[in-house]
């Protein structure tokens, strides 16, 4: 077993496929996987794995997070701003689509993150996030492996 270290899902947005992926290093390592989500949803029956259902609400799954999270834990998310707050308490943040989030780089998407929210607001249309590809789902498992080998050597 792997310290104390956790892996952190923002669950409700993370799509079925990450998950699955999830589900199967959690147990292929052993380590603590806790998705959290504003709803029910499916989790295998495993001590590796839980979920953590929090009270509906904007930021609600974040705030839970950023409570919990220390450092060198893994959270899997696509929201930056809650990226920047795993990276501040220094753990990792991996976006679903294998983005792997750190400080030298956290602000500059951040900032992208606001250009395009100004954009949306004034009524111009940025386009939602292309599909997962399979590309995508290679690269998140490389990088996940990654910070698995990274956790269990440390």
């Amino acid at each position: 077993m792997m310290g104390h270290r956790r892996i952190w899902v923002d669950a409700d947005a993370c799509p079925v496929v990450i998950k699955n992926i999830l589900f199967k290093a959690a147990q292929r390592v052993g380590i603590f996987l806790t998705l959290v989500a504003n709803q029910q949803m499916y989790i295998p029956r495993s001590k590796w794995i839980t979920l953590i259902q929090v009270v509906p609400g904007f930021d609600e799954a974040d705030n839970e997070i950023v409570n919990r999270v220390c450092p060198d834990d893994i959270v899997i998310t696509s929201d930056i701003p809650l990226a920047a707050k795993v990276l501040e308490k220094r753990g990792h943040a991996l976006n679903p689509r294998g983005e792997l989030y750190s400080k030298d780089t956290i602000r500059g998407v951040l900032l992208m993150r606001d250009f395009k929210e100004t954009l949306r607001s004034s009524g111009i249309e940025t386009g939602g996030p292309p599909a997962l590809t399979q590309k995508n789902r290679n690269i998140f498992a490389a990088n996940l492996d990654k910070l698995l080998l990274k956790t269990i050597c440390s």
